[in-house]
């Protein structure tokens, strides 16, 4: 790709099938083509708009409000392919798919687990709380395959043993699990608290709210004690002695924490663990109390939000009878298609137009040499962007890029100042005013992007007044509050008050929105798939100088990688087996479905991780992640469960 101007940032752009380069082009004339190549497909379901976690909430109604009036569900977004499986799993087990805690629970928790996840390198700023916690009091367990930095010890820069570099243990105990033997490890755990509590009646388990608040008990009570703890122990790889040891110090709290991210919810059996997740918890009586509760760690600054405004394949009842009884349309109900779907939709020519709402939906997605071809087969693709990223390159026969402001820029739309609002991961909703001035008169808000596009392709037709919500951001909260009024009460209001507001959240209080009103145990089968000879289990991870797929630079401290981000880490008796030495370089394949996937040119790096499993970088391992395997009922990528075979290349 070559651009005619200096930088994207500063121009808005188009590539033509006939072009050979991306040229200037005015905010009239690409909002008249992009509607035209709308309005000209067959079926509104030809066309996909993606959203990431950057879109705000205003941004966020307002765009997936513009798909349902053009007639469409494809509504596609990045928790589709991270914390899908999350909101699958609480939904069906609590009745609500977000975090059942506040911020301030951390400071009341007596035990935090915290599994497959990295919060020195994914979330930082959680790394504050866990400190907090640890002082009052709480033990910190961590599950993950690497003994991550930022799991172990903590400098927090902003204390004087911080400045001076005196490290503060954070972790008081590292269960090592194999990849996907999380499922194992909990279900191994609730066995011994069973075992505890048949010993002596009343002793570890909360009889009383399992009574009250649960249903299913009995059932997965049958099903643990039919289970072989040895034969758990070898899946997860933990011995038994440290399940022993954790189990005690469960036995003994109830205010428990759990907190989980990516390590969990991209693996086949993802719903399962999670809810495997909450039965330990519900046994525990550790959901609706101060200091316990479910903890679901998401990355991106809105991923949630978008999800609480509709952005959603899977739209629900309520939202679209408040869409229909206010702007008196009927919005369409179908499902449409999620991430994955949608890919599969573009690749077979049942989709041709893509729309993304921010993020770099190339390098973030799945199999990546079949994610660009579906991207290639398309008719037009548009890539509303604050900077370039690989998606601007892999593009249909006509691109756009608008660029629009970032969320540190100031925002005069309508000529006064605006600002948006954005939900965080225990529900937190809170304003977001940027303070720098945009690099360029020619960007637009997100806001008004999606209002002009709407007011363009939809025309006079439309009942949405699109030119209003351009103009005033507090008409875009009002609206939202009159779709969805028991969840946006008094929005104007509370969004300007100091650190914002929490959203209603039942599970906080102990009720559970199910079909019979209680939480429900799962039961749940941990399958066993050993490797063959010669096959590693590879997850792919974030490096230090990278936030989701934007990589700042090619050191990774925490782990010692300088330079570098073409690294696979492998466990030395792996590497022994193999014949490699460090710094070897080898190809890493995988063959599902039969096709053969490479990523070429990695140099080996030995690296206390579990026999059997290895890491690597993404977005560079993601060719390797098939777009057949996928979470069981999410659908989301299984970017941490990838049987690889490595072969060492030859010198030249």
């Amino acid at each position: 790709m070559k651009l005619a101007e200096r930088d994207v940032l500063h121009n808005l752009c188009i590539w033509q099938k006939v072009a050979t380069h991306y040229q200037p082009v005015t905010w009239e004339a690409a909002f008249t083509r992009i509607a035209h190549r709308l309005n000209s497909l067959a079926s509104p379901n030809e066309a996909i708009f993606y959203t990431s976690g950057r879109t705000s909430n205003e941004a966020a109604f307002l765009y997936q409000l513009f798909a349902k009036e053009y007639g469409t569900n494809n509504l596609p977004d990045c928790s589709n392919m991270c914390h899908e499986s999350t909101s699958t799993a609480l939904g069906e087990s609590l009745g609500l798919g977000k975090a059942s805690i506040k911020l301030d629970d951390f400071e009341k928790a007596e035990v935090i687990i915290i599994m497959g996840q990295n919060p020195g390198t994914n979330h930082p700023r959680m790394l504050t709380a866990l400190q907090k916690a640890k002082r009052n009091g709480a033990t910190l367990i961590a599950v993950n395959p690497l003994p991550e930095t930022g799991l172990m010890g903590f400098n927090n820069p902003q204390t004087v043993k911080g400045i001076l570099g005196i490290d503060s243990a954070l972790t008081d105990i590292f269960m090592q699990v194999k990849i996907n033997g999380d499922m194992a490890l909990l279900q191994a755990l609730e066995i011994l608290l069973l075992q505890e509590e048949l010993l002596e009646p009343g002793s570890t388990l909360d009889n009383t709210f399992i009574a009250e608040k649960t249903s299913g008990f009995d059932a997965l009570k049958e099903h643990l004690l039919t289970q072989d703890i040895q034969q758990l122990s070898m899946i997860c790889g933990i011995d038994i002695a440290q399940l022993k040891e954790v189990a005690t110090v469960l036995k003994n709290n109830q205010r428990i924490i759990i907190c989980w991210a990516m390590g969990l919810t991209q693996q086949k059996n993802s719903v399962d663990t999670i809810k495997e997740i909450v039965n330990l918890l519900l046994m525990k009586g550790s959901i609706g109390k101060p200091g316990a509760g479910t903890c679901p760690v998401r990355g991106h600054s809105n991923v949630q939000g978008d999800r609480t405004v509709g952005v959603f394949e899977k739209p629900s009842k309520e939202l679209l009878e408040g869409i229909e009884k206010l702007y008196q349309f009927t919005p369409p109900s179908a499902h449409g298609y999620d991430t994955v779907n949608s890919i599969h939709a573009m690749h077979e020519g049942k989709a041709s137009v893509f729309f993304g709402m921010g993020g770099n939906f190339l390098s973030a997605t799945p199999d990546t040499t079949y994610t660009a071809q579906a991207m290639r087969n398309c008719q037009m693709t548009v890539h509303v962007s604050t900077k370039l990223n690989r998606s601007h390159l892999v593009h249909g026969e006509e691109a756009f890029i608008l660029p629009c402001y970032s969320r540190s820029d100031q925002d005069h739309t309508g000529g006064k100042e605006q600002f948006v609002s954005c939900e965080n991961t225990t529900g937190v909703v809170q304003m977001s005013k940027g303070v720098l001035k945009p690099v360029s008169n020619q960007l637009m808000s997100e806001t008004a992007i999606v209002c002009e596009l709407a007011k363009a392709t939809l025309g006079k037709k439309s009942k949405v007044p699109w030119e209003q919500y351009i103009n005033d951001y507090d008409e875009v909260r009002n609206a939202l509050e009159k779709v969805l009024p028991e969840i946006f009460i008094r929005y104007n209001e509370r969004v300007r008050l100091p650190g914002g507001f929490y959203l209603p959240n039942p599970n906080r209080e102990g009720v559970f929105d199910t079909d019979i009103k209680k939480a429900l145990f799962h039961v749940g089968t941990v399958k066993y798939n050993p490797l063959q000879d010669n096959e590693l289990m590879m997850m792919t991870i974030r490096a230090h100088d990278q936030f989701n797929t934007t990589i700042y630079g090619l050191n990774d401290r925490y782990r010692g990688i300088y330079n570098e981000r073409r690294v696979i880490f492998m466990n030395q008796a792996d590497m022994n087996v193999r014949g490699l030495k460090e710094k070897d370089v080898v190809d890493i394949f995988n063959h599902d479905d039969g096709i053969e996937r490479a990523a070429h040119r990695f140099l080996v790096i030995a690296y206390p991780i579990p026999k059997g499993c290895c890491a690597t970088y993404y977005p560079e391992t993601n060719v390797l992640v098939p777009i057949s395997s996928v979470g069981v009922k999410s659908n989301t990528p299984t970017s941490k469960e990838v049987r690889v075979t490595i072969q060492r290349q030859q010198p030249a």
